[in-house]
């Protein structure tokens, strides 16, 4: 690497950045701990010699759940998230930079045996030069993992759990999916009018599809994650069906 940061911008996830840390703590929430990151690391299959690129890396949470000798890099576009990585991390064979994942970054092309964009590629705009950005910096045959908020049954404002109460089922209603959208987010809905606002981007299957495509990368795998969770009382039988139905997360793997 030349340099170790590019210049600080103005980012909205720098606002959020303390309640993001503190909702996400060290070992990351309920579904980082139990859905994402075991099937991140065992698609990317992390390995001796293996060196991985986090973009949008947050506080983190990936780097502190991989190999310990495992090379890696953690990219944000927010300092306060990359001081708290830094400050949680001790591990000497990682590093973070602050910089902005759609546009170049300060490393060298071609690096990386593996990268990865756990549930931030929806935050990003223009996603498709992440997805560049990912592909640029890996070396031949080197493996991208994506993790969605699933663009199907996810969509913020724009899709809900609703109820059959004639068939007793929960089911997902999806009011818009093929355009593209930008969506303004409460962080902290609980904070009411003084929560940060950040934006999701949402973009239907064939976007992704496309910008790997274009980035020169082959869809190895694509899975969908539900949640573990259970409930109970009255409702449960109907919830639980909707939840192991309608998954929570997308993920693909790439292949450069």
């Amino acid at each position: 690497m030349s340099r170790e940061r590019q210049p600080p911008r103005s980012t909205a996830w720098q606002a959020a950045g303390k309640w993001y840390d503190r909702a996400v703590g060290e070992a990351g929430h309920y579904h980082h701990q139990r859905v994402v990151l075991p099937g991140v690391l065992r698609l990317l299959r992390l390995g001796p010699g293996s060196s991985l690129l986090d973009l949008a890396c947050g506080q983190g949470v990936l780097a502190r759940a991989i190999p310990p000798d495992v090379e890696y890099c953690g990219v944000d576009l927010a300092p306060a998230l990359v001081e708290s990585a830094k400050r949680q991390d001790r591990n000497p064979r990682h590093r973070y930079l602050v910089g902005d994942a759609t546009k170049p970054l300060p490393l060298e092309e071609s690096r990386f045996s593996h990268a990865a964009v756990v549930l931030a590629l929806q935050n990003m705009d223009p996603g498709s030069a992440a997805v560049a950005n990912a592909a640029r910096h890996l070396r031949p045959g080197g493996r991208l993992a994506i993790v969605l908020n699933h663009p199907c049954f996810r969509i913020p404002r724009q899709s809900s759990w609703e109820i059959d109460p004639r068939n007793k089922l929960q089911f997902r209603r999806v009011n818009r999916y093929l355009a593209p959208l930008k969506i303004p987010i409460r962080t902290n809905p609980s904070a009411g009018e003084r929560s940060p606002v950040t934006l999701t981007f949402h973009h239907p299957l064939s976007d992704y599809s496309r910008w790997l495509a274009e980035a020169r990368m082959s869809i190895e795998l694509i899975e969908e994650w539900a949640s573990d969770k259970t409930s109970e009382g009255k409702a449960a039988r109907m919830e639980n069906l909707s939840r192991s139905e309608f998954p929570l997360f997308l993920t693909i793997l790439a292949v450069k």
